[in-house]
């Protein structure tokens, strides 16, 4: 590993500021491709830690909606102990915590966890995207922080992207003078870029650049979908993990390019903006206001781009296009409470039948025959399963489903189980994108019937001690020790079995009840006895072959 361990006695060099912030850490350096940093050794873990370290140059003036440009070059030590802006963007997801320096539109920064020493070479690497709907989130949150992997041998990156209009939106102006000829993604390019960098400078911290797996959660995980997908990424990645989600319709799937542009046009059609060029000239805050205030910031998809992505995903896997790598993924247990199917009617039999009718005319008799709806139990489990169905669970089946047909590689998937504690604070109430924001008393929040959306982050990433709202218990330590582990294995192996965990058997495309794994306190597999519900699904949302 090419870093510099500075001399005790230098410490005292070392601003007293600094030392207030890092009271267990030293400064250590290492040369990346574009300049020398410096970070801080974590006296208390072992790891060295180095923050906001630019990957791409500050996508802003004429670099807005381009792709990303390449670092220029630096002289002398850049500090990188502290992490960088987050991108713009509205607080659509009021439980997300940050630890970054503001907002910004240069917000094209990674962060780096590796447990090297003088001599350390070839360590796996983990790349994570952090979630938000592709309109929130950042790569500084405590709950993907690295250095509880990076305790398990692995270099953990962390990296920022463009979200929302910065980051997605597309126009034929911007087409024509893209030399790829097309436009948006510019945020999945964002995470290319930073997959790029990773290939180029993790040696430098000690780390295998051939030997990288990515992972996400949420619009994450569907990150990690197209990435996976791109021929861009061929030869970067080595593994893939998902957590809740992929492209893949009804679940954020990228439109075409026509579309996207008319989007685009349409959008600057009703603010009275004559031009691309007119819309870069705007401030931050005006195209804030444009694109996160005065309209749905969900409005600028991924794309069907003819460069990044040329086809979507179903397409890509079906002709075997993608990075033949091995795959885990999975999703939670209960992803959105039953009410969301329900829309305000009661849990009862009668009321079911009729929602599903509403919703499935055509289908409503094979949709009923798979979900029981004779009590009012029956009726909040089945609300959920079709709640979380159509809305995140089914395209992560169909994404492992379409590997594992379409592929020689290992596919393994999870379903994650463990309900969460009480919250420390009464008057807080879970959020939807994973932590907590402040309870609504008049309404009465609906009983768990399993693990929500999100939950699962900290305890994969072993970061509970660093989320602060839930009294955790034992068994949810517990939990998250054999979940890090099930990933740490993966990461190192692309096979998640291992000594201290439960035996875990990959999937087979042609399976009628495939093995998945059910991560709780008492975690075991199991062999699906459900899959029909999903294979419904691929037929209702056209996916089907």
């Amino acid at each position: 590993m090419k870093n510099i361990i500075l001399p005790i006695y230098l410490l005292f060099l070392v601003p007293v500021m600094l030392l207030a912030q890092n009271k267990n850490g030293f400064p250590v350096q290492v040369k990346t491709e574009n300049g020398l940093i410096e970070g801080n050794f974590d006296t208390k873990t072992g790891i060295q830690k180095y923050f906001g370290i630019p990957f791409a140059q500050p996508p802003v003036a004429e670099l807005r909606w381009k792709a990303p440009q390449p670092v220029k070059n630096w002289s002398g030590v850049k500090m990188t102990k502290a992490f960088g802006p987050r991108p713009v963007q509205k607080l659509v997801f009021g439980d997300m915590n940050s630890r970054s320096d503001g907002v910004s539109e240069d917000c094209l920064y990674l962060n780096v966890w590796t447990p090297a020493r003088r001599n350390s070479k070839d360590l796996p690497v983990l790349v994570y995207f952090y979630g938000g709907g592709n309109v929130a989130g950042d790569a500084s949150e405590p709950r993907y922080d690295g250095e509880s992997m990076a305790e398990k041998g692995i270099v953990v990156v962390t990296c920022n992207y463009r979200l929302g209009i910065f980051g997605f939106l597309a126009h034929k102006d911007l087409s024509a003078e893209a030399p790829y000829h097309s436009s948006g993604n510019y945020g999945s390019l964002d995470q290319l870029a930073a997959l790029k960098w990773v290939k180029e400078n993790i040696a430098a911290f000690g780390g295998n650049p051939n030997h990288v797996t990515i992972a996400g959660e949420s619009a994450g995980s569907i990150g990690v979908s197209t990435q996976m997908a791109s021929p861009l990424t061929k030869g970067l990645i080595h593994g893939a993990i998902g957590e809740s989600g992929a492209a893949i319709s009804p679940t954020m799937p990228p439109i075409d390019l026509a579309t996207a542009e008319k989007m685009g046009q349409d959008f600057l059609s009703e603010n009275n903006i004559a031009s691309i060029a007119a819309l870069r000239k705007l401030s931050t805050a005006d195209i804030y206001e444009l694109g996160f205030l005065n309209t749905n910031p969900f409005r600028f998809p991924l794309v069907i781009d003819g460069y990044f992505l040329p086809k979507n995903l179903v397409e890509i896997f079906e002709s075997k296009e993608q990075s033949m790598v091995p795959l885990l993924a999975g999703w939670n247990s209960a992803e959105i409470p039953g009410v969301a199917f329900m829309q305000g009617a009661p849990f009862t039999p009668e009321a079911f039948v009729k929602k599903v009718k509403e919703v499935y005319p055509n289908n409503s008799d094979e949709v009923l025959a798979l979900h029981p709806h004779a009590n009012a139990e029956e009726v909040a489990q089945s609300a959920t399963n079709l709640a979380a169905d159509r809305f995140i669970s089914y395209s992560t089946w169909k994404w492992l489903d379409l590997h594992a047909k379409n592929s020689n590689q290992p596919v393994y998937r999870y379903l994650y189980s463990k309900l969460r504690p009480p919250l420390v604070d009464q008057s807080l109430t879970p959020g939807l994108a994973g932590g907590t924001m402040k309870a609504d008393k008049s309404k009465a929040a609906p009983k768990a019937l399993g693990a929500p959306h999100a939950c699962e982050i900290e305890y994969a990433m072993g970061n509970l001690d660093r989320i602060k709202e839930y009294a955790w218990t034992p068994e949810d330590y517990k939990v998250s020790q054999t979940m890090e582990d099930f990933f740490a294995n993966f990461i190192k192996n692309g096979n998640p079995n291992g000594s201290t965990v439960p035996t875990w058997s990959p999937v087979k495309g042609d399976d009628s009840k495939p093995p998945y794994m059910v991560i709780d306190v008492d975690s075991k597999e199991v062999q699906s006895d459900h899959d029909a519900r999903y294979r419904l699904h691929d037929k209702l949302f056209g996916n089907a072959k």
